[in-house]
């Protein structure tokens, strides 16, 4: 009776105990729904930045990853893996009875937790927030009610597909695909069944096995074999096939991703054209973007070619020199110098902004043109000149030189200051600046010196892109391109956007042609003789500043902007050992010819439009008109490059792993230490023009 009674308790306490364990269960189950977040670096895809021809990769950004369909994850692929991590994993719940009470044990008794986890217990762990790597009871069970709400909630085909594109397999490699890159340098759908099997191996240990040797290479080929048993015992292999398989070959891991040469600088401006385009950092970095820059490597090679084979070994190092190169048609910044990335975290050609000296002439020429006025009118060129606006500060030509009354080409010609104010002062200063503003040149840089007389003189400071964005507007009919740096966008959808430049008018079609016409006279027989190409018509202007603190080229072919510029980082006088005081009609000259030399060589040599009839002498010569005039039905050019699909680029691209080598040229920008800042800039009493500058 008694034995009967003490049973009976028994029964009765581990009933109560089974309710309880139900009733906690059930709270535990209503209490831990499946996140509705993913962890941020399971599902990131890194993004990849490609020159212009969309192909040959510039430089990659965030995470290694691309993600698959589970359809072209080959099936042998998937079988490996699953023969490997979970062999019941489309039998079972989610969770492995057998491998979870083994690990629940082992941490309850206090002994090495073990793993006894299945694929959806893994990804579960990796892809959902809230979801720690701690080692705990507590985590455990979280994991565990998380898997079997996933397993009954989604398909298998979409676990696995999670899991293969999450799970990490060593070498950076984050996913299937990033994997197959990694390893063997081809796309997923093309793995070998003894590849897949040993991408499967490396799940287990994928630091260890990402590139073993000695005693790691013999455990990665055991575990391989074990991999490959497990297969034929699954069924996924015949016993034939299984005997068949043979170690793979593993490629050599890639080496870190180096930015080499101006990358630095490219990726700085890609970056942020990319933000003020409303892509943030975290779409770049994770989003899985495809980005085509309009950045052409050849010419960005021939860019710094010019720069290094000009610019003297005896050049101090605080000189700077930036170039930039533009289409006219499409406002695409093709090429630029920027400087030494590794000596300075700021460039030549974007960032740093310097007073821009007489080349600023030809917008008030423009602008004068746009504006009833004519090539043959005559402005005072006499030296000094007073204006009322300002009589105390006489403006004198360059060794005081007067000209007398002179017309817009020789005023432009030989660079004359006086006769620039005059002419400033009879159009009107404000609709100079407006000229300026709409050839791309931001009003904050102008607003301080657009009410002085010596505004037409380039007292006002701007970038070398700035400078041959403006002038690309005269080659390009008086119409303003946005210069820009981004030609188009994918994203991880594939959804593509072209990005498309706003155009603004600057001035008529005439006035350009009439303000061009006058800037080949200066490349002809003024200041710019230096910067003639021998087989194709050239437009330019030199500027130079008071004592030389900056100084400039900037010309163009209808096809082809550029300005080149050199200057201090210390705002003192461009000197150079050797070969003295610098100025525009120099070494900038000599730079932009050694570029355009090389960047129009085969294209077609096209004219620029005729001018209007200039009177007092000046008419185009007969020779002149000898190469018709291909302007108006010319094509924007490709630069050899024209966009392309999207190609996916092997992960170890050697074109981008290599260091920039140190050709012994100077150091542009001094030691770390001496550096500003920011960009150089200039106070508003520096930067007079001078004339004539060279």
């Amino acid at each position: 009776m008694r034995k009967r009674r003490v049973l009976r308790r028994l029964l009765i306490a581990c009933g109560l105990a089974i309710v309880g364990a139900l009733a906690l269960f059930g709270i535990a189950w209503a209490m831990t729904p499946i996140p509705d977040s993913t962890q941020e670096q399971a599902t990131a895809q890194g993004s990849i930045i490609y020159y212009r021809d969309g192909k040959t990769v510039l430089a990659r950004q965030g995470v290694d990853r691309r993600n698959v369909e589970l359809a072209k994850v080959p099936e042998h692929v998937r079988d490996a893996v699953i023969a490997a991590e979970n062999r019941s994993f489309y039998q079972d719940s989610g969770v492995s009875v057998k491998g979870t009470s083994r690990a629940l044990w082992s941490t309850l008794t206090g002994q090495q937790l073990q793993g006894g986890s299945t694929i959806t217990q893994q990804l579960v762990r990796n892809y959902y927030s809230g979801l720690s790597q701690e080692r705990s009871v507590t985590r455990k069970f979280k994991e565990i009610m998380i898997s079997i709400k996933v397993d009954q909630s989604k398909p298998k085909d979409w676990v696995l597909e999670q899991y293969l594109n999450t799970i990490y397999f060593g070498r950076g490699a984050n996913g299937i695909q990033a994997a197959a890159q990694a390893y063997f340098g081809k796309d997923v759908g093309k793995l070998t069944v003894a590849e897949g099997a040993y991408l499967a191996t490396v799940i287990q240990q994928p630091s260890r096995f990402a590139d073993p040797e000695g005693d790691d290479l013999a455990a990665a080929q055991g575990r391989w074999r074990a991999v490959v048993a497990a297969m034929g015992e699954t069924g996924a292999l015949d016993a034939e096939q299984v005997a068949a398989q043979r170690f793979p070959d593993l490629k050599a891991p890639k080496k870190p991703f180096v930015l080499k040469g101006q990358a630095q600088y490219m990726l700085d401006q890609v970056t942020a054209e990319l933000n003020r385009r409303g892509y943030s950092d975290e779409d770049i970095n994770g989003g899985g973007l495809r980005v085509v820059t309009t950045f052409d490597r050849k010419l960005m090679d021939a860019a710094e070619r010019a720069v290094r084979e000009a610019v003297p070994e005896s050049t101090p190092k605080k000189v700077r020199t930036g170039l930039a190169a533009v289409d006219p048609a499409t406002g695409e910044v093709v090429a630029f110098y920027g400087g030494d990335p590794r000596r300075s975290d700021y460039d030549n050609a974007f960032s740093a902004k310097v007073p821009a000296g007489s080349t600023f002439k030809p917008y008030t020429l423009a602008t004068a043109l746009d504006n009833g006025f004519g090539l043959s009118t005559r402005v005072n060129g006499n030296s000094p000149m007073r204006v009322a606006s300002d009589p105390d500060h006489p403006i004198p030509n360059d060794s005081g030189r007067s000209y007398g009354q002179i017309n817009l080409v020789t005023a432009t010609q030989n660079s004359v200051n006086t006769a620039f104010v005059d002419l400033g002062q009879k159009v009107g200063l404000d609709k100079v600046a407006a000229t300026v503003k709409s050839a791309g040149i931001p009003a904050d840089q102008l607003r301080q010196h657009q009410a002085a007389a010596a505004f037409p003189l380039g007292v006002a400071s701007v970038s070398a892109v700035q400078n041959a964005s403006g002038f690309s507007a005269f080659a390009n009919g008086g119409i303003h391109m946005e210069a820009h740096v981004v030609k188009s966008v994918k994203d991880a959808d594939g959804v593509k956007n072209v990005i498309k430049p706003v155009a603004t008018k600057v001035v008529g079609e005439q006035a350009a042609a009439d303000t061009t016409y006058a800037m080949q006279q200066v490349v002809k027989y003024g200041t710019g003789t230096a910067a003639r190409l021998y087989d194709r018509p050239v437009a330019g202007k030199t500027g130079t500043t008071d004592d030389s603190v900056s100084v400039w080229f900037n010309g163009f072919t209808p096809q082809l902007a550029v300005a080149v510029d050199m200057f201090r980082d210390d705002n003192k006088t461009v000197t150079i050992p050797g070969y003295g005081v610098q100025f525009g009609g120099q070494l900038p000259a000599q730079i932009w010819r050694a570029f355009m030399t090389e960047a129009m060589a085969g294209k077609p040599v096209v004219d620029f439009p005729e001018p209007s009839e200039l009177g007092y002498g000046y008419s185009t010569p007969d020779w002149e008109r000898s190469v018709p005039d291909e302007r108006e039905t010319r094509e924007p050019d490709d630069w050899g490059s024209p966009e392309p699909e999207f190609t996916e680029p092997p992960a170890n691209d050697p074109t981008v792993t290599q260091e920039p080598e140190d050709n012994g040229v100077p150091d542009e920008s001094g030691p770390p230490t001496e550096q500003p800042e920011g960009p150089p800039t200039f106070g508003p009493d520096q930067g007079l023009g001078r004339s004539p500058d060279e």
